[in-house]
Formats: structure tokens, sequence, C-alpha cells
């Protein structure tokens, strides 16, 4: 348990009251994030989640903040994250199932000391790890873009709430959009000795960057995942797709979810798989299929920014240089979106600071 020994009270009592004290407790190998998670088993052999989310002070963003204070928050707040919080988990759970997914049913929960017990939907689910296997690909693509479209045809709502806990649904908007395509600004030209951000190109990416970003919240908005792709999406016994990883959700748009399902970043998703699913999704939808390219050129590309970044600060600042198997999937995923009309600017852009993204194309 955890070395806290107020915090392994708070497990033992929160487990008693939810009639789990008799559980033998096993612990998973502790994840990036601030949760950890442990299989509980009964004694009769019935199986639970627990997920410990501490909250912690860098607390999300409410909706009457205002950029400037998001920015004094932190970066939770700047980008809209939910900062491990169990109150988010089990609304937007809820909300899920209620659009027909399968994301975990919940046994119990407190939100003030972040527990939770959640529906155990077994190990080595995660299509990745399928796909590794030898489970063919396309079949789990499709079923992910359907299950994408019936959240997409669901009501979106402002709040969530189950009586007792409540919870917004915010937009991703220019503060987030920003603060997270900075990352490529801030770290690329660090990681790639061939790239450069002078103070004259610093100033010439803000103005493209909120041009790109002024293209991007003028679509239509939709309820997104936010992470949506192989590691947090489970090929369950029943044949539905287990979800994981949605506390994160906001009011975004459909092609970020389809740009984190079909150009992820840790594995490469065939041509075969990524039309499907993008076809899938175009006939569940009803949905015009060169206004959605679009959508997934200008938001891939602001996400592709993102992720390059991510990938640059993790190798560079924190030493961690296993993320350089990912970097050239990531950078031709950028080079492909950037050959869209509608991110001619940043394309210019990028060329000419960082000229070996362009490069992968060849």
């Amino acid at each position: 348990m955890s070395s806290d020994p107020n915090r392994s009270e708070q497990i033992e009592g929160f487990l008693g009251k939810a009639s789990w004290d008799r559980a033998h407790i096993d612990w998973f190998e502790q994840d990036a994030s601030t949760r950890r998670y442990a299989r509980l088993t009964q004694p009769g052999g019935e199986t639970a989640i627990l997920m410990d989310a501490p909250r912690i002070e860098d607390d999300p963003c409410t909706p009457d903040m205002t950029p400037a204070q998001r920015q004094a928050k932190g970066w939770n707040a700047m980008t809209r994250l939910a900062a491990s919080r169990v109150d988010a988990f089990v609304l937007i759970a809820d909300h899920l199932r209620q659009a027909g997914l399968r994301a975990p049913q919940i046994f119990a929960h407190d939100a003030d000391i972040g527990l939770a017990i959640l529906e155990d939907f077994g190990e080595k689910r995660e299509f990745a790890r399928l796909i590794e296997q030898g489970m063919e690909e396309v079949p789990l693509y499709t079923r992910a873009a359907q299950d994408l479209a019936k959240l997409h045809r669901a009501e979106t709502p402002n709040t969530l709430s189950n009586g007792t806990d409540q919870w917004p649904i915010l937009e991703f908007d220019h503060v987030a959009l920003g603060a997270n395509a900075d990352l490529f600004a801030d770290w690329f030209h660090v990681y790639d000795d061939t790239a450069r951000m002078t103070d004259a190109d610093r100033a010439r990416w803000e103005q493209v960057r909120d041009n790109l970003i002024e293209q991007a919240v003028a679509f239509p908005r939709e309820f997104t995942l936010r992470d949506y792709h192989a590691e947090n999406l489970l090929w369950l016994p029943d044949e539905q797709v287990g979800l994981l990883d949605f506390q994160d959700a906001v009011l975004g748009w459909d092609a970020w979810d389809m740009a984190m399902l079909t150009q992820d970043a840790r594995r490469e998703v065939s041509n075969e798989a990524a039309d499907k699913a993008i076809h899938t999704y175009l006939t569940e939808t009803g949905k015009e299929e060169a206004e959605f390219r679009e959508r997934l050129a200008v938001i891939g590309t602001l996400n592709a920014l993102r992720i390059a970044g991510v990938f640059a600060r993790l190798m560079k600042r924190d030493g961690k240089p296993r993320y350089e198997t990912f970097m050239p999937r990531q950078k031709l995923m950028l080079a492909r979106n950037l050959e869209h009309p509608s991110a001619a600017e940043m394309r210019a852009f990028v060329a000419d600071i960082a000229p070996s993204m362009m490069e992968t194309l060849r």
C-alpha cells in the first residue's frame, strides 16, 4: 500500500465502507500520472479495480476563470485537464455509458479523498497489445470509430451531475490549444540541432499558431475524449470497446479524437485501418468527407505539434531517450497534416524553422 500512513488509513476506511475490506490488494506498476491502481480480489474470487487519485494543489479550471487566473493556477487549469479528479472520472463514465459506450461501472467512490472502486476489465486487453499479438487491426479500429460516432450522436451537456457531484464540460479553447501547441515552439529546436527558434521566429510562430487556432475554434464542437488511442482502448470478451482515461474530456472536435486514434503517436496505424475508421465514422454520422478532412488536418496539426513538443521535452529535459523511438512517426504525422491546404501557413513556418520535419515525406 501507500508509504503514507494517513493515505493507507483512508484507503482502509474507504474499502471498509464499500465492503471490500477483506479483498487482497495487488498494486499495479505506477504509471506516469498522479493516479495509481490496484486489483482487488475478494475471498470468493470477485475482482475490481481500486483507483487511488488523491487531489492535488494544481486544481483544474473552473468555467469562470480568466486566462490570467488559469495561468497563475497552473498547467491543468491552462489546458483544462481534470487533474486526476475522481468526480470527473465518475461523472464522465456515467455519461459514456448512457451514450451506449463501455466505460467501467463505478461500484463506490469518494471524490473528496480521491478513491474509487471500478469494474475490472481484465489484463492485457489494450488494442495495442492485442495487435502486437497478431489480432487483426481493421476490425478494432472500425469498432472504435463506430463508438465514436455513437458518442457524437448523443447530446452533449454543459454540466454532468449525479445529484452529489458536478463536473463542467469546458471548451477546448484558445488558451488550452495555445499552451499545448507552444510545447513545439519551446522544445523542438532544443531536440533537433537543425531547427531554430529565434525571437523573430517566435513572434512569427505566435501569429501563425493563433491563425491556425482561429480555424479550429470555428469548427463545430463535439464531446471529445481527448486520449482516444490504442493504449486506452480495450477489446472486451463481449466484443465491445472498453474505455480508459477519459476524465479529461472537453467540448472539442470530432477530429481530435479521430486524430488520436488514426495518427497514433506510439504505434504504426496502417492506411487501411485509418481509412476504414474514418469512412466508418462518416457513414455512421452522415458527415461530409471534405469538411471532415479539413478538420482532421487543422486539428491534427495542432495535436501533432503538441505531441512532438512533449516528446522533445521528455528527451531533452527529462532524460527519457526511449521517446526517440516515437519521434520519426510523429514527425511524419505532422508533415502529412501540413500537406492540407488549410494548414499551408503553418507548413511554411515549419518548413522554414525545422526543415527536417518536411523531409520525412520524401
